[in-house]
C-alpha cells in the first residue's frame, strides 16, 4: 500500500472520529461504544485494511516492496521507512521441521495466512535442530540441505504474507539438541567436559556456534535468492532461546558469552538487530529490582536482565511471562497482578537504563494448569496488551508481543497446553484482532498527524487505549 492510500485510510478513520467527538457519526447514533464500531466497519469494508480477513489485504501488499525495509531499533522505539513499528507477534516453533516435509509444508503457509488475517505481523522461530530427528546440523558445520530449504521455504513464505521473523539460533533446553548436543559434539571429539553449562566457556563450544551463526547468516535462500543478513523478512537474529548458566549465579559467564556472541553477530551483519532471548530475570547488578522476580530460584539461574542488556550489539529487550510455570501452576488474580507488574517493571529499565526497546516475546497460559477457561486467557492477553497500549501512549519502551503460541488446525499433537487455534477461538481471535488493529493505527500515525495536528487527538484516543479491549 503506498503512502497516500495509507493516509487516504487513516484520514478517513479520522474523519469518523471527528464526526463522534462532535455528538455524531456516520451511523447517527452516540456514544463512546459507537467509535469502536464505527472504525471496525470502516477497516472491515475497505479493500487494504480489515479486521474480518486481516490487516491488510494480502494480494495487495505482496507486490509492495517499497515498505519492505529492515526494521531498526531508534531510541525506545521500533522504526521502519521513518514511521513506528509497534509489534503483535506470535510464537510457532517448529515451522522449519514442518517444512522439511511435503505431506505438512502446506500447515506453514496456513498459519502466515491465519496470522496475516488478525493482523499478526512478527513471528518467533527456530533456526536450529541440532543433531536430531530431521536436524539442520546433523554435526558441527555439518548441514542437511534439504532441511536448510525448509528454513529457506519459511522465510519466503513469511514474507509473502508480510510477517517478519525473530530467527532463534540455538536452544538452552535439549529440545531440538541445544547446549547439551553442543556439550556432546565437543566429548565426541575428545574434549572432556562435565557440565552443559560448557557451551557458554569451552573455546572449542564457542567456535560451533559461531559456525553455525555464520553458515545461517550468509544463507543464500534457494526460493528468493536473497542472503539471509540481507533480507528484511528477518526482524532479528536472538542468540539464544532462554540462556541459563546456573553453575555461575554471578552471571560473569553468561554475560562474557552475551558480549562475545552479540558482537560476532554484527561483525558479519551490522544490518539487522540483535536480541539475546533472555526471559527477563534480575540479578545481582541490580539488587533492588530482584524483588519483581517471581521467585528466589530467578535470581539464581546466572542470567541478569539489565546487566545483559547493557553488551554492545544488543539492540532490544527480551522477556517472557511465564506465571504458570513461575509462581503456582494455579491460576489465580495473583497471575495477572504478576504479569502487570513483571512488564511495568521491565519497561521502566528498558526506558531508564537501557534506552531501548523491549518486547515480552513469549506469554500465555496453558489449557492444563488448574483452574484455567478460555475467559482467564483473554483476560491474561487483554491484560499484557493493555500494559503494552499504556506504555505506548506515553511514548515507553514497550515495543510489542509475542504469544505463544499460535497453531493451525490439525496441528494438535505438537501442542504443550498453550496453542491457540484461531478459528476455534473467536473471543481470543477478536481481542488479537482488535489489538492489531489499535498497533496499525499507531504505526501509521505519522502518515497524518503533520495535517490534522493534535485537534482530536483525545477522540483517537479513545478506540486506542480504552480500557475494555
Amino acid at each position: 500500500m503506498d503512502t497516500c492510500k495509507r493516509c487516504f485510510i487513516l484520514s478517513l478513520v479520522f474523519f469518523m472520529v471527528f464526526f463522534e467527538d462532535l455528538g455524531t457519526n456516520v451511523h447517527g447514533f452516540q456514544g463512546e461504544e459507537q467509535i469502536e464500531t464505527t472504525v471496525e466497519d470502516f477497516l472491515d469494508h475497505s479493500p487494504h485494511f480489515t479486521t474480518t480477513q486481516g490487516m491488510y489485504d494480502v494480494e495487495e501488499v505482496a507486490d509492495d516492496d517499497d515498505d519492505w525495509q529492515m526494521v531498526q531499533a531508534k531510541g525506545n522505539q521500533f522504526v521502519v521507512n521513518g514511521q513506528p513499528f509497534y509489534v503483535n507477534g506470535f510464537n510457532t516453533y517448529w515451522l522449519m521441521v514442518f517444512a522439511a516435509d511435503q505431506s505438512t509444508r502446506g500447515k506453514v503457509s496456513e498459519l502466515f495466512q491465519q496470522a496475516s488475517s488478525v493482523g499478526l505481523t512478527v513471528c518467533r522461530t527456530w533456526a536450529f535442530n541440532d543433531g536430531q530427528w530431521r536436524a539442520l546440523q546433523k554435526s558441527p558445520s555439518v548441514y542437511d540441505e534439504e532441511v536448510f530449504k525448509a528454513l529457506d521455504f519459511v522465510v519466503s513464505e513469511a514474507k509473502k504474507y508480510k510477517i517478519r521473523l525473530i530467527l532463534s539460533l540455538v536452544n538452552n533446553w535439549n529440545a531440538y539438541g541445544g547446549k547439551a548436543q553442543y556439550v556432546k559434539w565437543g566429548n565426541a571429539s575428545g574434549l572432556n567436559l562435565t557440565s552443559d553449562d560448557e557451551f557458554f566457556s569451552h573455546p572449542a563450544l564457542r567456535s560451533y556456534y559461531k559456525s553455525h551463526v555464520k553458515a545461517v547468516l550468509n544463507r543464500v535462500n534457494t526460493f528468493t535468492n536473497i542472503t539471509y543478513k540481507n533480507d528484511p523478512t528477518i526482524f532479528a537474529w536472538e542468540l539464544m532461546n532462554e540462556p541459563r548458566c546456573t553453575s555461575d549465579p554471578s552471571g560473569d559467564t553468561l554475560q562474557s558469552w552475551i558480549a562475545e556472541m552479540a558482537a560476532y553477530v554484527k561483525s558479519l551483519d551490522a544490518k539487522h538487530m540483535v536480541e539475546i532471548g533472555l526471559e527477563g530475570f534480575y540479578g545481582p547488578s541490580a539488587p533492588a529490582r530482584t524483588q519483581f522476580n517471581p521467585n528466589s530460584y530467578a535470581t539464581q539461574v546466572g542470567t541478569d536482565f539489565i546487566r545483559n542488556h547493557q553488551a554492545l550489539g544488543v539492540d532490544f529487550a527480551s522477556v517472557h511471562i511465564y506465571a504458570d510455570s513461575w509462581i503456582s501452576p494455579t491460576i489465580s488474580d495473583a497471575h495477572l497482578e504478576f504479569t502487570k507488574s513483571w512488564m511495568e517493571a521491565h519497561i521502566e529499565d528498558a526506558e531508564k537504563y537501557l534506552g531501548m526497546p523491549v518486547i515480552f516475546s513469549e506469554f500465555g497460559v496453558s489449557r492444563k494448569d488448574p483452574g484455567y477457561n478460555s475467559s482467564y486467557r483473554d483476560t491474561l492477553i487483554n491484560t499484557v496488551y493493555k500494559t503494552l497500549l499504556n506504555s505506548t501512549k506515553k511514548g515507553g519502551s514497550g515495543a510489542g508481543s509475542l504469544l505463544w503460541q499460535l497453531f493451525p488446525d490439525g496441528t494438535d499433537y505438537m501442542d504443550d497446553g498453550y496453542a491457540i487455534v484461531l478459528a476455534k477461538s473467536p473471543s481470543t481471535s477478536n481481542l488479537i484482532s482488535l489489538h492489531s488493529t489499535r498497533v496499525a493505527i499507531f504505526n501509521s500515525r505519522c502518515s497524518w498527524k503533520c495535517r490534522w495536528g493534535c485537534r482530536k487527538k483525545n477522540s483517537l484516543e479513545k478506540f486506542l487505549y480504552r480500557d475494555d479491549l
